[in-house]
């Protein structure tokens, strides 16, 4: 049946390669069950229910892309999008987590649109890849630096900005003991690294003073209980942003970049990993490229449902396709493990932020390697680029950072002549940016 059902003989591989290879997948980005819940806490959402939905959401996704392509592609909340869902549209605008979730709901909803009258597809196609390059790289940096923080490596200092934290402190020596672990078990190519790297250095906490009397990780009173309900997160979010013009003006850039990172993530790892895998057909195309962007766009309209943010295709996939995986079994396999996840709920909840942000630190530097793709020894090409990765993490905005780097490649465009080699579209976003920064039209207050 199972061969009938994921085509394993046509695909040449067994449901034993299929197993493994979803373990291996499911092992290299559990962390996400720990680190988004982690993250998105930042909000006022709560942290337990936060891990129900993060893993419900992941399994639904995932089976939902095996249901209509039969890749071996596992979804879950996206890093990086979860990071601008509360960093910057949460905290740097002020907008409550519930019309987040609306605004997440919104986007998924323009996403299937796009996805399903073949607009999407042009709209990438429309911005310079060196662009789309370095927003996957500035948002690396990005959630790199909020790790680095969050361990307290990097801190405030009102004389440089930042410095580091003390070195000496428990929290901090958990987690540089934790970077460095973890960089040695992914540079020894050891499968699952990130988890791992959680999982030891959240025992190491167990045994170093956190300087308020306790220790950095928390012995739980049990390992396994029954899931945290969803309720506080589920069916919450609202659209007070559509109430009036002006708060829907002020929306508008926020969910526009919501929908470019969202669209610029997916596409990004769709193409990645089925290229690992050899799917992509002689002129590097790939068939039922558009069933998997309707699945990510129905993905993306769920886990505003359910309470998270966008859900998303995982880089992770390719640890799946490297060990043999080859078609949706290996997605199911992993969905059946987050469900199963869902009774370790204590266990995840004690793990530190000290133990999480390593994993963040590690990302970061899998989603800069792609900086080799931009051709950084053409000026007009380097400048917007590194504007753009270096504004993300600096502005501490994803949003602003895209703004800056799509403003620069426009008026270059112009001063060099050139504008017929910039996209219409990238100009009509680069303008919307303009009139932002500089209060012409403000569309923030």
């Amino acid at each position: 049946m199972l061969n009938r059902l994921f085509k394993l003989s046509e695909n040449g591989t067994t449901i034993s390669r299929e197993l493994q290879a979803g373990l291996t997948t499911f092992a290299a980005m559990a962390y996400i069950l720990a680190v988004n819940p982690s993250i998105l806490a930042n909000t006022g959402m709560d942290q337990g229910a936060l891990i129900t939905v993060t893993a419900l959401t992941a399994a639904v996704s995932t089976i939902l892309m095996a249901a209509l392509t039969n890749f071996p592609l596992a979804l879950a909340p996206g890093m990086g999008i979860n990071a601008f869902f509360t960093y910057t549209i949460c905290i740097g605008a002020g907008v409550r987590w519930q019309d987040a979730l609306g605004m997440v709901f919104i986007n998924g909803i323009i996403f299937l649109l796009l996805s399903l009258t073949g607009v999407r597809e042009k709209i990438v196609k429309a911005i310079p890849y060196s662009l789309k390059i370095a927003i996957t790289c500035g948002i690396g940096l990005f959630i790199a630096f909020i790790g680095l923080k969050n361990g307290g490596v990097i801190v405030d200092n009102p004389a440089t900005l930042v410095s580091h934290g003390d070195f000496t402190s428990g929290p901090v020596v958990v987690c540089l003991v934790g970077i460095i672990l973890t960089i040695i078990l992914v540079a020894r190519k050891i499968p699952g690294a990130i988890i791992l790297g959680i999982a030891a250095t959240t025992i190491l906490g167990l045994f170093i003073s956190d300087g308020n009397g306790g220790n950095v990780t928390t012995l739980p009173s049990k390992i396994f209980a029954a899931p945290a309900s969803a309720a506080p997160v589920f069916l919450e979010l609202e659209f007070g942003f559509l109430k009036t013009s002006t708060a829907f003006l002020a929306a508008l850039p926020l969910i526009l970049t919501l929908l470019m990172v969202d669209m610029f993530d997916n596409i990004g790892t769709l193409i990645g990993v089925t290229k690992r895998a050899g799917m992509l057909d002689k002129d590097g195309n790939l068939p039922k490229a558009g069933r998997a962007l309707v699945a990510d766009s129905i993905a993306a309209i769920l886990s505003s449902l359910f309470g998270t943010s966008t859900v998303v295709s995982y880089i992770e996939s390719a640890s799946g396709v490297e060990a043999g995986g080859r078609t949706g079994l290996t997605g199911v396999t992993v969905a059946i493990l987050m469900l199963l996840a869902l009774f370790l709920s204590p266990l995840i909840l004690a793990v530190p932020d000290a133990a999480t942000a390593p994993a963040l630190v590690i990302v970061g530097i899998f989603m800069l390697q792609s900086v080799v793709e931009i051709k950084m020894d053409e000026f007009e090409i380097a400048a917007p680029a590194m504007l753009t990765i270096l504004c993300i993490p600096l502005t501490f905005s994803i949003a602003e950072g895209i703004g800056i780097g799509l403003i620069a490649a426009a008026l270059l465009a112009i001063a060099t002549g050139k504008t017929k080699q910039f996209p219409v579209t990238g100009y009509v976003i680069a303008a919307i940016f303009f009139l932002e920064f500089f209060h012409i039209f403000p569309f923030s207050g």
